[in-house]
Formats: C-alpha cells, sequence, structure tokens
C-alpha cells in the first residue's frame, strides 16, 4: 500500500495550467444558483469550512454563503492564511471546533479544501465526539507528500521539509476519522494526484467523483449540490450518495 502511494506522480503540466479553468467554474456556479437551490436543505446544524493552502477564508465564502442561505451556520476558520500546521495552528483549530460544538449544543460538520481537509480529517480523529461527517474536496491525504504541484509552495509556506516527515506520520493521515466520511475528488485536478484525494470505501466512507479544477473545488456546482446532499442527511443516519437518475450524468461511479 505505501509503496503504491508513492508511485503516485503529480498532475501533468497539462493539467496544472488547465486550472483556469477555476474562473470559468466560478461563473458557472453563479449560473446555476436556480438549479442548486433545489438542493436538500439543511437542518440548522453548524459547519465549519477549512480553506487550503495559503488561502484564507475569502476562499470558501461562496460555499459558506451558499450553506449559510440554505439551512446551515456555516463558519470559516478565522486564522488566516492556511500556512500549513504551523506551531499552535491545530490546537486553535481544535478550539474553534469545540467552541462552535459548545455554541450550538450540537455536532459540527467540517469541510476542508485541499490541505483544509487534511486538517479536517485529522481535527475528526482527536474530537470525534463534536463532528457529525468529514468531507474533503481535492485533499491529497492518500499518497506521498510529493504526488502534488504545490509541495514547494507548502515547503516555503509552513517552513517545513517534506522529506521530514516519517513513514508512520503519513501513514496516519490514511486513516479513515471515526465518522462519516466523503471524499470529493476530480481525475482533471491539476494540483494533487486524485488517486491521493481517495478515502478507503467502508461503512461510512466513500469517494464521490466530480469533473473540474482543483482550483475550483469550492464553487463548482457538482461539489457545491453533492456537499449540501451529503450534509442534509439526518444525523446518525448517513447513507452513501446516490447516483440514480441525473444524478449518474455528473456523478459517475468512483469504484
Amino acid at each position: 500500500m505505501q509503496a503504491a502511494a508513492e508511485a503516485v506522480q503529480p498532475p501533468s503540466r497539462t493539467l496544472l495550467m488547465l486550472e483556469g479553468r477555476a474562473f470559468w467554474e466560478l461563473g458557472a456556479f453563479a449560473a446555476s444558483l436556480p438549479v442548486l437551490s433545489q438542493a436538500p436543505r439543511g437542518d440548522g446544524h453548524p459547519v465549519l469550512v477549512l480553506p487550503g493552502l495559503i488561502a484564507s477564508d475569502v476562499s470558501t465564502r461562496p460555499l459558506r454563503s451558499f450553506l449559510n442561505n440554505h439551512g446551515y451556520r456555516a463558519h470559516g476558520w478565522g486564522l488566516g492564511r492556511n500556512l500549513g500546521p504551523r506551531p499552535g495552528v491545530q490546537s486553535r483549530m481544535l478550539e474553534r471546533l469545540l467552541e462552535l460544538h459548545q455554541r450550538y449544543g450540537r455536532k459540527v460538520s467540517l469541510v476542508g479544501w485541499s490541505l483544509g481537509g487534511i486538517f479536517a480529517r485529522e481535527l475528526a480523529k482527536q474530537g470525534p465526539e463534536a463532528v457529525r461527517m468529514v468531507i474533503t474536496l481535492g485533499s491529497p491525504f492518500g499518497g506521498h507528500p510529493k504526488a502534488t504541484n504545490a509541495w514547494r509552495v507548502y515547503e516555503m509556506a509552513s517552513g517545513e521539509t517534506i522529506d521530514d516527515r516519517d513513514h508512520a506520520f503519513v501513514a496516519s493521515l490514511r486513516e479513515t476519522p471515526p465518522v462519516p466520511t466523503t471524499a470529493i475528488y476530480s481525475r482533471t485536478d491539476g494540483i494533487c494526484a486524485w488517486q491521493s484525494c481517495r478515502e478507503q470505501p467502508g461503512p461510512q466512507a466513500e469517494n464521490i467523483e466530480v469533473p473540474g479544477s482543483h482550483c475550483g473545488l469550492g464553487h463548482n456546482p457538482a461539489v457545491i449540490y453533492a456537499v449540501a446532499e451529503r450534509l442534509a442527511q439526518p444525523e446518525n443516519d448517513w447513507r452513501p450518495f446516490e447516483r440514480s437518475g441525473w444524478r449518474a450524468f455528473v456523478y459517475r461511479d468512483p469504484s
């Protein structure tokens, strides 16, 4: 398993250049709002949205705005730019999670984009009693840290050398959180190898494949609908994503 993960290569240069699609996807999000409004509505529970590497809460504003207008209490992480696991970040994220859990008296759903998804999974392992579910968007938790086109940016932002990571730590990132978990990914992701962004399917774990770029995952209409549909499930009654009817044309079977 470890050897297979290390054999995964970063996305091609062509896919990297195609990341400009993210701007088109933002326009598509705005245009599809009337359709997205038909997605299942929320029950008012809190959602904590974590941004990707070197991004801030500004990047997740479209997603949070949609969720807030769709029956959820969506919040940003409130820690500025995501510069990686710098000292104090992990404890402050946990404090943020527990504060929302206490404020609303309900479990918090975690949605993490790219590196934010890796953080979300680890938060769920630390405080599962406060977490309702985890949804990751293009998060490379399942492969070698260099199976992305952003590892040099990560090293500069975090001040951490990837080669210093021991195998035990990298392997621990692949462990599925003890809560319902959905990994959303794209095979045309130009930043992270899609193979690294897939969850090991299980009783409460699944994968949803969408078409699109990495940088547009936070406002891709197919992602927005899937996130809303997953969050709308009754607590303690999680079921796999249904691909019947029109969904079969948008969400291919990832098996």
